[in-house]
């Protein structure tokens, strides 16, 4: 298949399929912050009667709580375990939610302007081509429609807390699981944003904590941070 994807990437989150639903494994931060991160996406569209479509969605975590929120949601990755294992949990739980082995690139071809909610969630610092993603996205939205972001800065402080910290010292997330040239100013993200024809309504900073296990959502967006933009009508 060729798309905007890395193969070791691909290959690294299907090696963790069979865990990702596990709250106490290899993904655990991920489970913690989804509630944070659902709300917030609540609270900005509202998410029961929407089409939505959750780009990346990996072994659908947020998909799945998004279609319990009352959304009729899509989610779509390229890696097959992970979709595999989305399915049966969406089976076990009996949520509604489909989900498909495509690229938002091909997606957006297909369904142009389907979607009034489109959402990329901990994706775009794991692609080669995150502008081309930031494309699709707008490209999926219907007119009004809302696009949702998140990924993690990039300065010293992101390396120390996103990667040496998480990865090496606390063992919050495999190794490697981040590169740090990967990561996104939140200044390129809002270009990408507007090249594509978004326009920026919020940004905000989500910080982590190991000890009591929290995800808060504030001011401060030097690590890790969300971005709501809006597809003109």
């Amino acid at each position: 298949m060729n798309a905007n994807a890395d193969p070791a990437e691909l290959q690294r989150f299907s090696d963790i399929a069979h865990r990702w639903w596990d709250p106490q494994g290899a993904m655990r931060p991920l489970h913690e912050i989804n509630p944070v991160r659902l709300e917030w996406i609540d609270r900005a569209v509202g998410l029961a009667g929407k089409d939505v479509v959750d780009v990346g969605c990996g072994g659908g975590v947020l998909a799945e709580a998004m279609a319990r929120k009352g959304a009729r949601v899509l989610g779509i990755d390229l890696a097959a375990k992970l979709l595999r294992v989305a399915e049966l949990h969406a089976l076990e739980t009996r949520t509604e939610v489909q989900y498909r082995q495509t690229s938002a690139e091909q997606l957006a071809a297909e369904a142009a302007g389907r979607y009034g909610v489109v959402t990329c969630m901990e994706m775009l610092e794991h692609v080669p081509d995150p502008a081309s993603v930031v494309s699709a996205c707008a490209r999926l939205a219907r007119p009004g429609g809302h696009v949702f972001f998140s990924t993690i800065n990039r300065n010293p402080k992101s390396f120390a807390l996103a990667i040496v910290g998480a990865e090496y010292v606390l063992n919050l997330l495999p190794r490697g699981t981040h590169e740090y040239a990967k990561f996104i100013k939140p200044s390129e993200l809002a270009g990408f944003a507007r090249a594509a024809g978004l326009a920026m309504s919020e940004i905000i900073g989500m910080r982590y904590n190991p000890l009591t296990r929290r995800a808060t959502l504030g001011a401060d967006t030097d690590v890790n941070y969300l971005m709501a933009c809006r597809k003109p009508a």
